[in-house]
């Protein structure tokens, strides 16, 4: 990473670590990295890469945007109509091109057809059955590796199984379900973190059109 900039994302933990109360051990633990490569990664003796960047939100509970900018990545902020989306896009693009492991395409428009067709499945009975038989353990093979994106799946589940909301809501929800369970997604899970960021853009999406139709 040409532009990585170890002041900066030493100085940005600092402070997150001083506002949470965290000793770089306790954020060991919460982070799952082992306390001598944060500090060697506050000491610029290593470079943090994409999966440090990750646990390290997940543990401080925020979002990896903010890491990123810290450490280097340039993250644009967009003032046009769905500039979250965009902007999570250009992230994904950035990482996966960063990452030199994944070669294939990614496009909104790949994502947003396949979530549709996850929304009907998702209506079927057998659809239905598939959330129920895979979500927790889809869930617990993860570790706890991605924060506050794991909460909102949670709450999803809850609202899912328990037929609360109307039968679009359900659709939805049942449809960003199935797209976080199913292997076969845009960015293959093994790509971890990479991996996961068009999950995380399939639920973002979501619950923005959740909200939009309230």
């Amino acid at each position: 990473m040409e532009d990585y900039n170890h002041e900066s994302l030493r100085s940005f933990l600092q402070k997150q670590m001083e506002v949470k109360h965290l000793s770089i051990r306790k954020l060991s633990n919460l982070s799952g990295i082992d306390h001598a490569s944060i500090s060697k990664m506050m000491n610029g003796k290593r470079k943090a890469n994409l999966q440090h960047l990750e646990k390290l939100a997940a543990g401080l509970d925020i979002d990896l945007s903010e890491l990123m900018k810290a450490a280097g990545y340039p993250i644009e902020q967009k003032k046009e109509e769905n500039s979250d989306l965009h902007i999570a896009l250009d992230n994904i693009e950035k990482l996966i091109e960063s990452s030199e492991v994944y070669t294939g395409n990614f496009s909104l428009e790949q994502m947003e057809k396949e979530l549709a067709n996850y929304q009907i499945y998702s209506q079927t009975e057998e659809g239905k059955q598939v959330v129920l038989e895979n979500f927790q353990s889809k869930l617990s093979k993860l570790g706890g590796g991605i924060g506050p994106y794991i909460q909102k799946l949670q709450w999803m589940y809850g609202q899912f199984t328990e037929n609360k909301g109307k039968k679009y809501q359900l659709a939805l929800m049942g449809g960003a379900l199935l797209y976080f369970i199913v292997t076969t997604d845009l960015l293959p899970d093994y790509l971890f973190p990479v991996g996961f960021l068009d999950d995380a853009l399939v639920l973002q999406t979501v619950l923005q059109q959740l909200e939009s139709k309230k």
